[in-house]
């Protein structure tokens, strides 16, 4: 009887001194447990802000001492400018996102051609929400998806624009609904007529209809559909389609295609004809080194109906080279357009020319 108390007591002594001398830090299977039933639930993770940004200058040259453009944003000679300085605010959760894009200086302002003061400074304000997946839903301002190029020269391989994005929208006031299908997207949404975020008295009724199908079998092919149409701001009816596709072919080599048509019909003479203008271009890129890079854009647009231009056509050809250096950019171009009509001025001011060109040099840095 003496020897089984005696063992109880050893048993009941050495667990009470393992407990004791167990290291910080370290639990039983017990404490274990009784400790997940009362450790509080993870915290949500908090909204996420980001904050980017680019500017950008250039000095451009005409060899017939002109200006000579009829293109956006670079319209100068003989001296040095200032592109834009932009700031982009993101904040998001989990289902919503609010975007302020803001620019400041003379891209901004054309790009912003509608508007005035302060608000000339909005590239692109509009909030998303994620219903799931598959869905969703924006509302307020946002860059066009027509055409190739866009208007922060650091995202472009060229920094001169084409007659294209001179003459396409800009951007889209409204809201729009996001599908995303697999491989395939669809996009489609109602906006006020084509760069107007205020449309003025008297067409507040009009409106556009805005549409996008892409397809992305692969990282190396994309294509896109596009299209905007309704009544623009002086009650016209105007339709335009476009195409975008880009490929890569290997590491040195990728090219992008743009092809775009605009059809519309004037209020002035009862809807009766019809203006077209068109326009195609090809982007080939070559990459032999992470820091260096060359863009060859040849663009054909054609306006027999002189909508845009007072030329029948014009094919420009634009080379050039991309020097980067962490998120800056060194952009040295030659330019070359031709026309069907006499459109650009010779040296002495007066005398017309078919042809003109001219080089450019630029940088760019983004953040």
């Amino acid at each position: 009887m003496l020897r089984k108390i005696s063992f109880c007591l050893i048993v009941t002594f050495l667990s009470y001194t393992t407990r004791a001398q167990a290291p910080a830090g370290t639990t039983t299977a017990s404490s274990t447990a009784d400790t997940s039933k009362t450790a509080p639930a993870a915290a949500p993770a908090p909204p996420a802000l980001s904050i980017t940004g680019s500017a950008d200058v250039y000095a451009r040259y005409n060899f017939n001492k002109q200006v000579n453009n009829y293109t956006s944003f670079t319209g100068s000679h003989g001296q040095a400018r200032i592109g834009m300085a932009s700031v982009k605010l993101e904040h998001k959760t989990s289902k919503v996102d609010l975007v302020a894009d803001l620019g400041f200086g003379q891209r901004a302002k054309d790009f912003a051609y509608n508007d005035s003061g302060i608000s000339a400074a909005i590239k692109q304000l509009y909030i998303s929400y994620t219903a799931n997946q598959y869905l969703k839903f924006t509302a307020g301002t946002w860059a066009t998806h027509i055409g190739y190029e866009v208007v922060d020269a650091y995202l472009n391989r060229n920094y001169s624009m084409s007659y294209m994005f001179t003459n396409g929208p800009f951007t889209h006031t409204g809201a729009k609904a996001d599908i995303t299908l697999g491989k395939s997207g669809i996009m489609i949404g109602v906006s006020n007529p084509t760069d107007w975020r205020i449309v003025p008295a008297g067409y507040t009724d009009k409106k556009n209809l805005i549409a996008q199908y892409s397809y992305a079998p692969n990282d190396n092919l994309k294509l896109y559909l596009n299209y905007v149409g309704g009544r623009d701001a002086g009650d016209n009816k105007v339709h335009q389609y476009d195409l975008v596709a880009t490929a890569k072919v290997n590491s040195l080599f990728s090219l992008g295609v743009n092809g775009t048509v605009n059809q519309s019909k004037w209020s002035d003479e009862h809807y009766a004809d019809s203006h077209t203008w068109w326009g195609s271009a090809l982007y080939l890129n070559l990459d032999p080194k992470p820091w260096f890079g060359l863009t060859l854009r040849g663009e054909y647009f054609s306006d027999k109906d002189h909508v845009k231009l007072p030329t029948d056509n014009v094919f420009a050809t634009t080379l050039t080279a991309q020097f980067k250096v962490d998120g800056f950019v060194f952009m040295p171009e030659f330019r070359l357009d031709n026309a069907k009509q006499e459109i650009f001025l010779k040296s002495d001011g007066v005398t017309g020319t078919k042809s003109t060109a001219s080089v450019l040099l630029a940088v760019a840095y983004s953040f």
